[in-house]
């Protein structure tokens, strides 16, 4: 009998950890974890006390991905459009999640990082993997076309013709190569990947958060504007954050020469 796994949701103060917890499978996401990653989400989206998340998983994986096996096992056959109608709620969701909740979300990568699972890493605002972990994009390997953003992601992270390597021919890239394109943020050797994932997700926790979550709109915002567009929706933001108690510290610690003790609010 298939284990269903489990997200596992762990709070620290205002860092939020979420762990894929199924490493029999290397953690891939069934229906039911998929949904529960939705909701944890989702919840932290309105969560006014988080200032970061860390999405983890474990074993020594970080998530190889939906498991289609799983998800498709009540022997019917789907009615038609069932992808259309569920993709976007589901797979969709959480990545169109993670790149636009306005909290910053970590990855702490180790293993295998696949189809949906190296999308979760490539949505995060910042990937800490492990060298040797390994990124893959199998899907025309399987038969069908790329999903849950890949054609989105990648060309912009890494180009066009890196991204064509990727989803095309399926050529399978490792942590430190990841690191090397621009794929993430940086590759530690994997003993150091949890510490070094969680001191970055605990410097972002204790930054401007409003400003932060702002900033990574923006950022998102303008990669389909004009400048003019860009630089409208930064003037928006910029009148937003200069209301915060974030702002006031910010000016305070500059004026006292000290580090700034930012509250999130």
């Amino acid at each position: 009998m298939t284990d269903d796994g489990a997200v596992r949701l762990n709070r620290s103060g205002s860092l939020l950890r979420i762990t894929l917890d199924r490493p029999e499978r290397r953690n891939s996401l069934t229906r039911g974890m998929i949904d529960a990653l939705v909701t944890a989400l989702t919840d932290a989206a309105t969560d006014d006390t988080l200032r970061a998340i860390l999405l983890t998983g474990a074993g020594g994986n970080f998530c190889a991905g939906a498991d289609w096996v799983a998800t498709n096992s009540n022997g019917q056959r789907p009615r038609t459009g069932d992808l259309t109608r569920r993709v976007p709620l589901t797979h969709n969701r959480i990545v169109e999640l993670l790149t636009t909740i306005q909290l910053p979300v970590v990855c702490g990568v180790q293993g295998w990082a696949v189809g949906l699972g190296c999308n979760l890493a490539l949505a995060a605002d910042f990937a800490v993997v492990d060298t040797e972990a390994t990124f893959w994009e199998p899907f025309l390997d399987r038969g069908f076309t790329p999903d849950s953003g890949a054609t989105w992601l990648l060309p912009r992270l890494t180009g066009v013709t890196r991204a064509k390597r990727m989803l095309l021919l399926g050529d399978k890239v490792s942590g430190a190569r990841a690191a090397e394109w621009g794929l993430v943020d940086r590759a530690v050797t994997g003993s150091e990947v949890d510490a070094a994932a969680e001191e970055l997700a605990l410097r972002l926790a204790a930054g401007p958060t409003v400003a932060i979550g702002l900033a990574k709109q923006a950022i998102n915002y303008g990669l389909h504007a004009t400048l003019p567009q860009a630089m409208n929706h930064e003037l928006a933001d910029l009148e937003l954050s200069c209301r915060t108690a974030d702002f006031k510290e910010g000016l305070a610690a500059f004026r006292e020469r000290r580090a700034p003790d930012f509250t999130g609010r």
